[in-house]
């Protein structure tokens, strides 16, 4: 009963973090142009951009042979995406501290979240560019094919902006928004499973992957 408990505790917040990730995603990419920004407050904003690559935008490969990076990228992800499925099986099995199980738990999640873009927006999105709001369409009439889709980005906190002093080396007079990425809820999950694993779990994490090994 305790072990159907915490595989309970994993299922629930792998299907949460899927469900609002991808019902996000999916309400900006058919409401929303490329590059279209909502102002919720003055240092939150919805921005829709997509992202082909790693985080931040960073793309493996140059010119014709980022298709095949980005190939490798999804591969890698679902191999991953396996490994740490069934790292979390062991943990359930092993009657591992629920709260522990929950932060690799959220792990999972975003990272499925995000290759689930991946693997299936390319095939059933028409593209987003400046202007224009995709769609949903049939089957293999999409902007990319199989594991090629680009992951959408929303979430942005442009908490501070200014303008860095003359004499700063460098940047002197150039503006700077302090926190400027955009992300989504899936590398929300997978950011605040990592900081919980850091801060409270450090050692539980330690002593499994050891037992592990």
């Amino acid at each position: 009963m305790d072990n159907k408990n915490r595989g309970l505790i994993a299922i629930l917040v792998i299907v949460l973090v899927i469900i609002v990730d991808q019902a996000s995603k999916i309400w900006v990419k058919t409401n929303m142009s490329l590059y279209e920004s909502i102002e919720i407050f003055s240092w939150f904003k919805i921005y829709f951009v997509e992202n082909p690559g790693m985080a931040f935008g960073m793309e493996l490969g140059s010119g014709e042979s980022k298709a095949y990076g980005k190939l490798f990228l999804s591969l890698f992800r679902i191999v991953a995406i396996f490994f740490i499925g069934y790292y979390l099986y062991t943990l359930v099995k092993k009657k591992y501290s629920k709260g522990y199980i929950a932060c690799i738990a959220l792990i999972l999640a975003g990272a499925f979240g995000n290759i689930i873009d991946s693997i299936f927006y390319g095939e059933i999105f028409s593209a987003s560019y400046q202007g224009h709001v995709a769609s949903l369409v049939s089957l293999g009439e999409g902007y990319s094919s199989w594991l090629h889709g680009k992951v959408v980005d929303m979430l942005y906190f442009p908490l501070i902006n200014g303008t860095f002093p003359t004499w700063f080396p460098v940047w002197g007079g150039e503006n700077f928004v302090f926190f400027s990425p955009i992300f989504n809820i899936a590398d929300s999950a997978i950011t605040v499973g990592i900081f919980l694993l850091l801060i409270f779990y450090r050692k539980t994490l330690s002593v499994s992957l050891e037992k592990k090994d």
